[in-house]
């Protein structure tokens, strides 16, 4: 089913309420769509309970949203866009914040894998086998980590069974091809069992050239370097009773995938003091790419790549009514280990591995005095290294536990929910003039949420969270030919203090659903690469801390006009800067506002988007600024039978005037532009 769309502005709400045709049949014909269960907010909550904005894909919507990365798949969300690092990597950016302060996660348990690290290094998680993606912020997100600030990415899937089928099996397969990258990718599910025993197995293939960009850029028509192929496979076991299940599953991944944008000239860089020297040439001056040339005209097979491998097992269960005073328990747990070669040529310029577990025990407990909770305990540990040429930062483990409460509380038409989570971590690094270092932090939230009408919620929450320095901006030293950066570590760096007030209003049933959110986010120390120097692009980035504000709002607005046809308007803001005149922080989204027409006819729908991204030219030091751009894009599904067994066949043009788009959140915006004209096709089948 389609998920309600969420998070409007109070500019489209004031839009749509202006134009919104008054209660008459359509609002009578209007059905209301039970709210989506967010397994992520500890309490299993509707994401109509939340006390934040909650974004959930499922069914149709996340049909048409996936793409070959988790960040791309999110990235036309309100509040949310992506690194955009070429087509192999690309992580979730939420409110202009991401790396460490946005957690993905696996069904509950923290994907381990180098993402958080450099924005070249790719999500291990694979959107074409979700079931469901949940994006929440608030006092359930403390359940998961302190550090969270900007949020959290639940990715649902079906590699454990929590039921063995009624009839012995059932599952889906997904082939589909698109244009731009001449991708061909294909996708399969099947879950069986008798008894108390369940099987499933689960597998990806994907294979994309180089893709085409916008009309008129200078760098030519494709992007080199920027293939991707992958392969992901999974097989899982669970027992299931009548009181919960348990069970493993090991999962696979192995993917290559080009890095456009470097550019050798600069190995050679170092810094002396606070400027560079390159090649005997002093930095000063000169903004991210702004007079480098880019040569995009050779194969693919010179630009340096990742080949990576990742080997994950999993284990999940529940029990309901484990104990006396507990509605249910709940493990999550996982060990993986991963690696990834940077080749340059034939021969491998830098070996990244991290080696991780994640384990986290919960406990539900019936109410008392009318509070309704959960209390967990969550145990991590990161063994990561990087040899070679670009090994900027010394060998680490990194071990963090936490223990964590989430309550609610309900009276009337008012719903009240505290989190409180205490952190400790521990960073041992392997080197004689670096440091050990151990810090601890305590976060905690308030939220509410008052149904103050039928069909209409306002929720509030504030937070004062604790987000500890990772090993990187510790101790990283070295030049960085991803990012074009030379990354000095500080070892001098304490924790942040994020202090955050969100308020949202929603309109959640009916003709007219909406929901605007704004919010105030200001961190004490917040830590950041201050850019230094620069050398042709080539950057000299310091770690430190300024206090920093984030202020934004977003949401969106759905009018149903008649039973076929319903329109929208979307959009959101973020602004960005240090405190004292500190200046803007970089790399931070441009504002966005669009409008979307959906239809619904017999075993058709479609939807029609188009959406302006504003130019940014609110920088930072040694930062240019990013023109704006336009986008239309178009969807459409048709539901079928092939003899018995349902089908889906759709179709998704994007970016369809071809318009020349770059991200301002990436870091090599220049070298690698957003895509262009797309025609995707595809089919699933379910049984």
């Amino acid at each position: 089913m389609s998920v309600r769309p969420h998070q409007p502005t109070p500019l489209a709400l004031a839009i749509m309420l202006a134009f919104a045709a008054p209660a008459s049949a359509v609002a009578q014909q209007a059905t209301t769509l039970p709210a989506v269960t967010v397994s992520a907010s500890a309490l299993a909550l509707g994401s109509d309970d939340m006390s934040t904005p909650v974004t959930v894909l499922e069914g149709e919507e996340l049909v048409r949203a996936r793409e070959a990365t988790l960040g791309e798949t999110l990235a036309g969300q309100p509040g949310i866009t992506s690194s955009h690092f070429g087509a192999g990597a690309s992580r979730p950016i939420i409110r202009g914040m991401d790396g460490p302060r946005v957690k993905v996660l696996s069904d509950g348990a923290e994907v381990q894998d180098a993402s958080t690290i450099s924005p070249d290094h790719a999500v291990a998680a694979e959107p074409m086998l979700s079931e469901q993606i949940e994006v929440l912020r608030g006092p359930s997100a403390l359940a998961y980590g302190g550090g969270a600030v900007g949020g959290v990415v639940n990715v649902i899937d079906k590699k454990i069974p929590t039921r063995v089928p009624a009839k012995g099996f059932e599952g889906s397969a997904e082939v589909r091809a698109n244009s731009a990258a001449r991708e061909k990718a294909g996708a399969f599910e099947v879950t069986g069992g008798s008894g108390n025993i369940a099987f499933h197995a689960e597998g990806v293939k994907r294979d994309a050239k180089e893709y085409k960009v916008g009309s008129g850029w200078e760098g030519g028509s494709k992007v080199g370097g920027s293939y991707n192929k992958t392969d992901t496979g999974s097989v899982g076991v669970s027992w299931v009773g009548q009181r919960g299940f348990l069970g493993l599953a090991f999962t696979s991944q192995h993917a290559e995938y080009g890095l456009p944008g470097h550019n050798h000239e600069f190995e050679s860089c170092h810094p002396h003091g606070t400027h560079l020297h390159c090649g005997g040439h002093e930095g000063h001056g000169h903004g991210d790419e702004e007079e480098h040339d880019h040569d995009h005209d050779h194969e693919h097979e010179s630009v340096p790549y990742v080949k990576l491998k990742s080997e994950r097992w999993d284990v999940r269960g529940e029990l309901r009514d484990p104990v006396p005073g507990f509605a249910k328990l709940r493990l999550r747990a996982s060990f993986t280990d991963y690696k990834h070669d940077e080749i340059e040529g034939t021969e491998i310029a830098t070996t990244f591995k991290n080696k991780g577990h994640d384990a986290r025990l919960e406990m539900e407990h019936h109410p008392v005095f009318g509070w309704r909770g959960v209390v967990g305990l969550q145990t991590s540990k990161r063994d990561f290294s990087a040899l070679g040429e670009e090994a900027y930062v010394a060998p680490t483990v990194t071990k963090k536990h936490a223990a964590f409460l989430v309550e609610e509380y309900k009276l009337d038409q008012w719903r009240f929910e505290a989190g409180l989570r205490h952190e400790w971590q521990d960073i041992t690094v392997d080197s004689a003039t670096l440091q050990d270092r151990s810090a601890k932090g305590t976060s905690i939230s308030l939220g509410a949420v008052w149904k103050f009408a039928p069909q209409y919620s306002l929720g509030s929450t504030i937070s004062r969270t604790h987000r500890l320095p990772s090993a990187e901006e510790l101790y990283a030293h070295g030049v960085h030919m991803a990012t074009a950066t030379y990354e000095l570590g500080n070892q001098n760096l304490g924790k942040e203090t994020s202090n955050n007030i969100d308020l949202t209003l929603r309109k959640y049933a009916g003709a007219t659903t909406f929901s605007a959110s704004a919010y105030r986010n200001k961190v004490d120390n917040y830590i950041f690469g201050s850019t230094l120097d620069s050398h042709e692009g080539f950057q000299l980035i310091q770690y430190a801390q300024r206090d920093a504000t984030f202020t934004g709002v977003e949401g969106q607005i759905r009018q149903q006009l008649n039973p076929m046809f319903g329109a929208s308007v979307f959009g959101d803001y973020v602004r960005a800067k240090l405190a004292d005149g500190g200046g803007n922080l970089p790399r931070i989204p441009a504002q966005r506002v669009g409008v979307k027409v959906d239809a619904n006819w017999q075993a058709w729908s479609g939807v029609a988007e188009f959406y302006r991204v504003g130019k940014q030219d609110k920088v930072a030091a040694f930062e240019t600024a990013t023109p704006g751009y336009n986008m239309l894009n178009l969807s459409a599904n048709y539901d079928t039978r092939i003899g018995t067994t349902p089908a889906q066949f759709y179709i998704k043009a994007n970016n369809l005037t071809n318009e020349l788009a770059y991200s301002h959140t990436s870091f090599i915006k220049n070298a690698a532009p957003l895509t262009g004209r797309n025609l995707m096709v595809g089919m699933r089948i379910t049984f």
